[in-house]
């Protein structure tokens, strides 16, 4: 009886860990750091290198406000909010 349950606490033990190892995972974070070229109402474009302008949805959850000519380090997420699927093209029948 005594191996059941140290069996069970194993395996929630693992549970537990791999849940956690999950939602690490989801909130992965990344930094883009430049110079503030507009903000307006719902957008920040900065700009890293004349080659490199990236722009930002903010919205009232967004922290920080920025003025053009600040230098900033936007931290964000990337967040699937569409995906489009198309089946994988099947291999010709051999005959």
């Amino acid at each position: 009886m005594k191996r059941f349950a140290w069996l069970i606490a194993v395996a929630v033990l693992a549970l537990v860990i791999g849940f956690g190892a999950g939602l690490g995972a989801a909130a992965k974070t990344y930094q883009f750091t430049g110079v503030v070229k507009s903000s307006d109402a719902g957008t920040l474009v900065v700009e890293k290198s004349a080659k490199e302008t990236w722009t930002f949805s903010t919205d009232k959850d967004t922290k920080g406000t920025a003025k053009v000519g600040d230098k900033v380090t936007v931290t964000y997420t990337m967040t699937a909010t569409n995906v489009e699927v198309k089946p994988a093209a099947t291999a010709p029948k051999k005959k």
